[in-house]
């Protein structure tokens, strides 16, 4: 069964960043999580300040922890009050590199996210002179609105459920379009291209990774 898993994804991951690229994107399907970070890093220069985005996917492949051990600047706001999470979060837009997951990747080669505070959608939008983006092979969706539709059912649910929100979703299973004051899907965007001031990387994952 996992064979199977495996095929699918990876034929899954080979044709969206065929779209991704003729999108203008430079983006690359690799394997597994090992794979995913060394071509983070191999990405990264040595010398380059870096900003984590929050993405339980980056969490996942260690991108940190290896980017620190190398002497790398690392700002993340993930642990911190209120007051500090924004104070960080803004050297997070700043910073030489930016490290984002992705809500749902389309096989049209488009990046669609949703977020809460906005500095991971700002930073897709403007800001730092490369983000990197990196997404398990579960997050491939056929168009705009089948992504829509999976955020809706599984990534904010479930991101809502890691964060302890306070939110319907987390009762019911699905987006309620709620009027939380926690809610976490306040702003969309759909990266059809790259910026012009924004090298934008996508790895793609032959593995079941993140939200």
């Amino acid at each position: 069964m996992e064979t199977v898993f495996e095929n699918h994804w990876e034929k899954l991951g080979k044709y969206a960043v065929e779209a991704l690229n003729k999108n203008g994107f430079k983006a690359q399907y690799v394997p597994d999580k090992a794979a995913a970070l060394a071509a983070v890093l191999k990405i990264i220069d040595k010398k380059a300040t870096v900003g984590m985005g929050g993405s339980h996917t980056m969490d996942d492949i260690g991108v940190q922890k290896a980017l620190q051990e190398r002497g790398n600047m690392v700002f993340n706001h993930q642990g911190l009050s209120k007051e500090e999470a924004f104070k960080v979060r803004r050297q997070e837009i700043t910073a030489d590199v930016f490290l984002s997951g992705a809500n749902a990747v389309t096989l049209e080669g488009e990046l669609i996210n949703v977020d809460g505070s906005g500095n991971r959608v700002a930073a897709l939008a403007f800001g730092p002179g490369k983000v990197i983006v990196v997404a398990g092979a579960n997050k491939i969706v056929k168009n705009e609105a089948a992504g829509r539709e999976r955020i809706k059912m599984m990534a904010a649910p479930l991101n809502a459920d890691r964060l302890q929100r306070k939110t319907p979703c987390r009762v019911t299973g699905m987006c309620m379009d709620c009027h939380s004051p926690e809610r976490i899907c306040n702003v969309t965007t759909i990266t059809h291209r790259p910026l012009t001031y924004t090298d934008i990387h996508v790895i793609i994952v032959g593995e079941a990774m993140g939200y």
